[in-house]
């Protein structure tokens, strides 16, 4: 994007992230395609593992380029177990206290660790990504490309840690999505934690049954297959899961429950009109899922004016999650002559519309740009 010279602008998506030395911190399946996609995008990356062997495996596979704490790191991710997140993100700002790293995590419960952890440096995420394999073995460095990565930046984060994780994220190929911690929990308990532990449901009744039934397994089509295939994961990463994001989880089984005592009463009451319409109604939400903007002609630069005042770039891009606008590239234009800035987002056509109302209506003056 063309600059004049009186602004500086920050690296983008589209420029490509600035690389430079990374610290990841958990090497197994998600730490690993972490550090594995980094390297891709041109960073040394330094790995560390509680477990031994972990992180030297991970060497051996070319996921890192060293073991150990790099304290020159200016990027980290964090990778480990929901019951020791938050220390181990402490330790993190800590070891790159002098480097000022901005560090992130992969959590997949944002808010305890968001209200744990209060630094301008850390800025809490979660890749909505994964694979039914286990460990470093199964690390993947094109895992991530085309997957949702939210982010969840608390009161403390600052905006420069913000833009910088969208920055090497969105390197990553992901659709990086900004919302609040506690709006994050209640959202993956609809689309991740409940149907996995509906899944899990489904695949223990089937299982129940085969022990009276042999042939029932065998029976098990690719939709039966599909809709339970993500039951395979890892027990142990539930049971964390679980706990830590147990009210929105219990509430999500609780609507749950209403649906399907719902449809047990239309199948149970021959309502065929009442099947037809719950049925339509999956159909089209299913069809309609989002899917990634790949041609330049769909897509739009809005260009809006901010001051320089911490929180302006959460707050527009938590707008555009509010909107339901994917924001596939982000960057930051600074004049040094004034106190304002120009936040320049990437969006679909089909969507500026309505994320210009929204912004005027929150008193932004936005303007829109062809992409070169």
């Amino acid at each position: 994007m063309a600059s004049s010279p009186a602004e500086a602008t920050l690296p983008s998506a589209r420029a490509g992230a600035p690389a430079g030395r990374a610290q990841v911190v958990g090497t197994g399946l998600i730490g690993g395609s972490v550090a594995a996609a980094l390297r891709k995008s041109g960073w040394h990356v330094t790995g560390r593992d509680a477990i031994g062997g972990h992180a030297q495996r991970a060497l051996e596979l070319g996921c890192l380029d060293a073991v150990g704490t790099d304290p020159e790191a200016t990027f980290c991710v964090v990778a480990v177990p929901a019951a020791l997140l938050a220390d181990q993100v402490a330790a993190a700002l800590a070891d790159t206290a002098a480097a000022g790293a901005v560090v992130t995590d992969t959590g997949s419960v944002k808010t305890p660790v968001s209200r744990a952890i209060a630094d301008p440096r850390y800025v809490p995420g979660h890749p909505m990504a994964g694979s039914e394999q286990e460990g470093i073995e199964g690390a993947n460095p094109d895992m991530f490309a085309g997957a949702v990565w939210a982010l969840t930046p608390n009161e403390a984060t600052d905006d420069h840690s913000l833009r910088v994780c969208q920055a090497v994220l969105a390197g990553f190929g992901s659709d990086v999505v900004t919302m609040t911690p506690e709006r994050h929990d209640a959202l993956v308990a609809v689309v991740s934690h409940v149907p996995h532990l509906t899944a899990a449901s489904l695949m223990c009744l089937a299982d129940d049954r085969a022990l009276d039934d042999a042939p029932l397994l065998r029976l098990a089509a690719g939709g039966f297959r599909d809709m339970t295939r993500v039951a395979a994961g890892h027990p142990g990463i539930w049971l964390d899961i679980c706990g830590e994001n147990r009210d929105a989880i219990v509430s999500v089984l609780d609507e749950l429950s209403e649906r399907l005592s719902e449809m047990r009463d239309v199948v149970a009451g021959a309502d065929r009109d009442g099947l037809r319409a719950v049925l339509t109604q999956a159909r089209r939400a299913r069809t309609n899922l989002p899917s990634r903007y790949v041609r330049p002609q769909e897509l739009l630069e809005v260009r809006v004016p901010i001051p320089d005042r911490k929180g302006q770039i959460a707050a527009i891009t938590m707008l555009a999650a509010d909107c339901d606008v994917n924001v596939a590239d982000i960057e930051v234009a600074h004049s040094p002559e004034g106190s304002e800035g120009v936040l320049v987002l990437v969006v679909a056509r089909t969507e500026a519309q309505r994320f210009l109302a929204a912004l005027a209506g929150q008193g932004y003056h936005p303007t829109t740009r062809d992409l070169a």
